[in-house]
This record gives structure tokens, C-alpha cells and sequence, in this order.
């Protein structure tokens, strides 16, 4: 007769935490196996004071969070479970989560032996009992690279490639979190589709992903025109979308993006691409503004 070792557990494949430069507001950041159990979460722990909002991406939940603490005041069915607080303390993030019956299954055993927690402390959890525990997670990141032309009217998908660079360069320090195609006004000069690439990733290690990144593009691009572009924000600006919808819009100079003045932002290559790499960053995750075709000013 087949067996299931652990019968009543679901684990979380990875949970990940990017914070701001203050330490002020989180991103957690988990990566799920059921999607019902995702959802379920997704309605109840929006309830908690602490979080701000909360997306779906793909098979992530993304719950961006304020540091504090709050008293849960659970209620079957209503309220069975929720986020009650999330500490920043210097290069570590610490989030409690506590929830009644399946839900502190949820809260204590399915989230604990994540890859990407560090260290966990949790409650027996089980039948109608409130259970919780606190997740210490390594503080992380956010590195947005946008990438544009790498290919050619024979051969090549940059949207191919960047993906397949993304898994490469993951390790302990990286987490590759989303990849987002953007299509731009389609330009004259344009291969054929006129789409650039942002890819998204979690890291401790900055410098070494993009230099790493950087290495495989060069190596594996296919034209001499190819724009890389970096965004080291905890979420983009507004003058930076501003240029986004600009080149979605419509054909712009290249000496635009002096005028774009973000400190977060790094031109790596800076090929004709560049262009379009910038343009694509702040779309990262916006996937139905990001698709949209523009096929004027307005």
C-alpha cells in the first residue's frame, strides 16, 4: 500500500524577503506548491494590519508588508489566520504568522522547512488548536536587469535568452523571481515583435549577479546593439515609469534617459538596446501594462 510521510503538512518550496533601504516595509515573498492553500492565505492574510497588499505572480505570493507588530484577533472562518508581525534587525527579517485549526497548520508546519528560512521557531499545530511561528529569513535585495536586441532577422529570442541567463546565475546568494516580456512601440529598426525584457531577482549579492549576468549576455548575444540596464530600487520611480510609457508610446531619443536622474539606475550596455532596457524595468510584474501595444502618443 503507497504511504504519504507527511500527510497533513504542504511545504512552501521557498519563501524570500526583499526590504527597503530602512527597513520600513517588506516584500515576503513565497514561492507555493498548492495553489488552493496560496489563495486561501492570499484572502485571510490581507486582513492583517501589517500587510499593505498582496498579488499573485505566477507561483509566488507576493505580501508587501510594514514593520510591526499587532495582536490578531482571530475568528473561524472570518478570520482564521494572518501575518501578525515582521522585524527587520540588521541583515535578517523575522515574520510571525499564527492561525486556528488548518490554518495553524498553515501558519506553523507548511511554511517552516522553506528553503530560504533560516531559522525557525513554531507551536504544535493541528485539530482546532491556534498555532503560529516566526520565519527568520535573510534580508534580500531587489535587482531588476533590463535587457533589449539580441537577436537578429536570422536567429535568436531575447526573451529566451534572458530567461535561460536568469536560472544560470541563480545560487545561494539569488533568487530569479519573475520574468516579464514588455512591448514597445514598434519601431522601424526593430527585429521584428519590438519587445524588451525585465528580469527580477532577490539577492545578497548584488555586484557578482550583475557581473555574471553581464558575462553570459555578452557571450551569447547575437547583435552588437545590445542595451543591459540595472535598477537597485525597492520599487521604481515615478519619473523612470514616466519614460517606460514614453518608449511604449512612441519612437523617443536615445538621450532621454540622462533626463530619467535615478540613482538606483545603471546602464551596463549600453548599446542602440539601451533603450528599450530601461524602458522595460519599471514593467517588471505589471504583466497586462506591460503587453499592452501603444500605437500612438496617447
Amino acid at each position: 500500500m503507497e504511504s504519504i510521510s507527511d500527510p497533513y503538512v504542504i511545504h512552501y518550496p521557498r519563501i524570500a524577503a526583499v526590504a527597503d533601504s530602512a527597513g520600513k516595509r517588506v516584500e515576503l515573498i513565497e514561492f507555493f506548491d498548492c495553489t488552493g492553500g496560496a489563495m486561501w492565505s492570499k484572502k485571510h492574510y490581507a486582513q492583517s494590519p501589517i500587510v499593505e497588499d498582496v498579488r499573485c505572480v505566477g507561483s509566488t505570493m507576493r505580501y508587501l508588508l510594514k514593520a510591526g507588530s499587532v495582536d490578531l484577533a482571530l475568528e473561524g472562518s472570518r478570520f482564521p489566520a494572518g501575518i501578525s508581525s515582521c522585524i527587520v534587525d540588521g541583515d535578517e527579517i523575522a515574520v510571525t504568522y499564527i492561525g486556528m485549526g488548518g490554518g495553524g497548520v498553515g501558519a506553523a508546519a507548511c511554511r517552516s522547512d522553506a528553503t530560504g528560512v533560516l531559522r525557525s521557531r513554531s507551536d504544535p499545530a493541528g485539530g482546532g488548536k491556534v498555532a503560529g511561528a516566526t520565519l527568520w529569513l535573510q534580508r534580500m535585495q531587489r535587482i531588476v536587469i533590463g535587457v533589449d536586441d539580441t537577436d537578429t532577422p536570422d536567429e535568436g529570442a531575447t526573451w529566451t535568452l534572458v530567461h535561460n541567463i536568469s536560472r544560470s546565475v541563480e545560487d545561494e546568494h539569488t533568487v530569479y523571481l519573475s520574468h516579464t516580456i514588455v512591448q514597445l512601440f514598434p519601431v522601424a529598426y526593430r527585429t521584428k515583435n519590438c519587445v524588451a525584457l525585465a528580469a527580477e531577482f532577490a539577492t545578497t549579492d548584488p555586484e557578482s549577479l550583475i557581473s555574471r549576468f553581464r558575462t553570459l549576455l555578452e557571450k551569447y548575444t547575437l547583435s552588437t546593439k545590445t542595451g543591459m540596464a540595472v535598477y537597485s530600487g525597492f520599487s521604481v520611480s515615478d519619473n523612470l515609469l514616466e519614460y517606460g510609457r514614453k518608449v511604449k508610446r512612441g519612437e523617443v531619443d536615445s538621450g532621454l534617459i540622462s533626463s530619467i536622474r535615478d540613482p538606483c539606475l545603471r546602464i551596463i550596455i549600453h548599446g542602440r538596446g539601451i533603450t528599450g532596457a530601461v524602458a522595460a524595468i519599471p514593467f517588471f510584474t505589471r504583466y497586462e501594462e506591460a503587453l499592452e501595444l501603444c500605437s500612438g502618443k496617447t
